[in-house]
């Protein structure tokens, strides 16, 4: 499988660009795309070729045509979270989109997809202390900044479904809750305002050695997955001979939220000056949902090496040194944007 030929989508954003980066590193040959014009150079110093594209626009994606593409990885499309509520540009740039996509795979002769989908397309099982089938039906919340987000990314994937059924096209659907990495900008869209994430927040207390509070019943469990676990799966894919299908990515051993704040606690926190951990269990209760991903393990030898707390130690560093400033700024930049909008302890 290697020297197949990648297309990376949405390769500027945070998990296209980790997963170019490893492609690469796994031997494939990669193109990475992205809507800005510029990449300010960071993928040519990765030896990869770099190509802005309006995803939304059917003949953007004329110039690839004669690339010998094989592989399209497709992060690409809005996120509920990096922009004000918009539904007509989660449907643009997710369905209408996808369509672009697979017409251009067809026409170029690309037989495989490696597209992520929201967990949210299975809210129905979400809160049921169950592990969640991969094939499970899917369906989308009602209401919610991610109804229209799980009915643009279901419409999508019936339309690579399709594409498989009638073309060939061999089709790895990702499903995921957060997937951890750093990005220096820590800042997200949530109910509609621009607002700090809450454990980048949590970090900021741990630094400063202020006290932490924990919500609500401290035993509720979140599936931790790390970008450097992740894009293992991505390669993987890639690599595989399969048809693909539907793939949960969830970590072995999940961190209660209180396990999550004693760990970045400890690696955050000075150790002169540790952050006070208090309880407030009058608080509403975090999301607990668990994804049953052994179908991941089996046919791609998903193995997470992460720990939470090794999940951390990495991020700080990271966050040291600023691996992908070239592509997205640094940390200081985004404070001095966002800053004043910070409400990350709400």
């Amino acid at each position: 499988m290697k020297n197949k030929k990648v297309l990376v989508l949405g390769a500027t954003g945070n998990l296209g660009a980790y997963s170019a980066v490893a492609l690469k590193n796994a031997g494939f040959d990669v193109i990475a795309a992205g809507r800005r014009e510029s990449d300010n150079g960071f993928f040519q110093e990765q030896g990869i070729e770099y190509v802005s594209l309006d995803i939304t626009k059917a003949e953007s994606f004329d110039c690839l045509l004669d690339k010998g593409i094989d592989i399209v990885a497709d992060f690409a499309g809005e996120l509920p979270s990096r922009c004000a509520f918009n539904p007509q540009a989660l449907i643009r740039t997710i369905t209408e989109a996808t369509m672009n996509v697979l017409e251009f795979m067809r026409k170029a002769g690309a037989k495989k997809i490696i597209f992520p989908t929201t967990p949210y397309d299975l809210f129905q099982y979400h809160e049921t202390g169950e592990p969640i089938d991969p094939d499970a039906q899917r369906s989308y919340p009602a209401t919610g900044d991610h109804s229209i987000y799980a009915i643009a990314k279901n419409a999508a994937v019936d339309l690579i479904e399709n594409y498989h059924n009638e073309y060939g096209i061999s089709r790895f659907v990702l499903r995921f809750f957060t997937i951890y990495q750093y990005h220096p900008n820590a800042y997200h869209y949530a109910d509609g305002k621009m607002r700090k994430m809450p454990y980048r927040g949590l970090m900021d207390r741990a630094k400063k050695g202020e006290p932490i509070a924990i919500y609500g019943n401290p035993t509720r469990v979140k599936e931790m997955v790390y970008i450097k676990d992740f894009v293992k799966v991505v390669v993987a894919a890639a690599e595989s001979e399969l048809e693909g299908g539907f793939y949960n990515i969830g970590s072995p051993n999940r961190v209660s939220l209180e396990e999550m704040i004693r760990g970045i606690v400890e690696v955050f926190s000075p150790e002169n000056h540790k952050s006070e951990i208090t309880y407030d269990e009058t608080k509403p209760d975090t999301l607990q949902s668990i994804l049953d991903w052994s179908k991941t393990e089996k046919e791609l030898g998903y193995k997470p090496e992460y720990t939470f707390v090794k999940m951390m130690r990495d991020f700080k560093e990271e966050m040291e040194k600023e691996p992908f400033a070239k592509l997205w700024g640094t940390g200081e930049y985004y404070e001095n944007l966002y800053g004043d909008n910070n409400l990350s302890e709400s």
